[in-house]
């Protein structure tokens, strides 16, 4: 099954490719944008069919796939591993899919191919994916992609839910990249339906957690506050079903209790900065820690120029500004040992 699902994905990497005789052209709109538009596949589920939409010059184009092409049913992912002995992790991509291959390119995450090259390690993508950026849509498939092959391998790709995620989920278009509003149009879709429940991606979406716990670390977008543990008990796969379970949920219908405050509020995992903004004390966070049963914390959210380290190397920001398109780097955890994977991959110990 895994290699029937590599097999294609690498064959819809161009969007030129030329499509079979199911292939049939179904609008073309006549607009400065959206006459140069290329992108895709969209992989819709239809009675049981799966059916391909890729945009090629303008036009939109379906095939009929094969059922078993890809999987239909994605279980809720786990969210604690134990006996990793590397990890790297990076964040708040936003759209910016060349310089990401760059730094893993040149950090030896994958090849020159685009194939994972990290062996048993773990790949931690700590949030936000979506929004600001042109190439989205190819991003969310590489990370597809390297999850199969990182787990044929011994390995795995985490893909964490930031703020933005949730944002597409709740129909928050306010930083969609025109691009993408130019696909939902010539899709007749909402572009958070373009990654609904009847799509192979929204499906897979949805079995994200929006924490992670490898070895005695662990990994989110925004944080865990003081605030957020006196209002929840602290369970990684709980809070995870929580966060799941809301996806399907208005904000208004959110907001009827303390929910929304308390999960997608300031000072909830999503959206806390309060590790880089509030100036917390030493003890702060050792009782934060302390209550996570956790050495470190892995944040992104927060924006620095290069991946920072605080409060005695317990806390760790790793949105080192990739979303600007020009410079990145990534976080390597290898045998407890911490250093920076710079875009050109060097690296500078912690």
């Amino acid at each position: 099954m895994i290699k029937k699902i590599l097999t294609l994905i690498l064959s819809i990497a161009s969007l030129l490719t030329v499509f079979g005789q199911e292939v049939k052209s179904e609008q073309v709109i006549n607009d400065s944008i959206i006459t140069k538009l290329n992108d895709g596949p969209y992989i819709f589920i239809k009675d049981n069919q799966l059916i391909e939409k890729n945009i090629i010059d303008g036009k939109v184009v379906s095939k009929k796939l094969q059922n078993n092409a890809y999987d239909t049913i994605y279980k809720p992912e786990k969210s604690v591993f134990n006996n990793v002995m590397k990890v790297a992790a990076l964040s708040d991509i936003h759209g910016q899919y060349d310089l990401a291959v760059e730094i893993l390119k040149n950090n030896k995450i994958i090849d020159k191919d685009l194939n994972w090259n990290f062996g048993k390690g773990h790949l931690v993508i700590v949030g936000d994916i979506f929004d600001r950026g042109p190439k989205v849509n190819q991003m969310l498939w590489l990370t597809y992609k390297l999850e199969h092959q990182a787990k044929a391998k011994g390995g795995d790709v985490h893909f964490i839910f930031g703020n933005h995620e949730y944002m597409i989920f709740l129909k928050d278009f306010r930083y969609v990249n025109e691009k993408y509003l130019a696909v939902s149009k010539l899709l007749n879709r909402d572009y958070n339906e373009l990654y609904g429940e009847d799509t192979v991606l929204g499906r897979w979406l949805r079995s994200k957690p929006t924490i992670l716990k490898i070895n005695d670390n662990i990994y989110l977008h925004g944080g865990i506050s003081e605030e957020f543990l006196a209002q929840v008990d602290f369970d990684i796969e709980a809070i995870n079903n929580t966060m799941r379970q809301s996806n399907g949920r208005s904000k208004e219908d959110m907001k009827t209790t303390d929910f929304y405050k308390t999960y997608y509020g300031s000072t909830g995992p999503i959206w806390y900065r309060g590790y880089f903004k509030n100036d917390l004390d030493d003890e702060q966070i050792s009782n934060i820690l302390k209550q996570t049963n956790a050495m470190h914390i892995i944040v992104g959210h927060t924006t620095h120029d290069s991946i920072v380290s605080l409060y005695d190397n317990r806390i760790f920001g790793v949105d080192s500004r990739i979303k600007k398109g020009e410079n990145g780097e990534i976080l390597f955890i290898i045998n407890n040992n911490f250093s920076r994977g710079t875009k050109e991959g060097s690296r500078i110990k912690f």
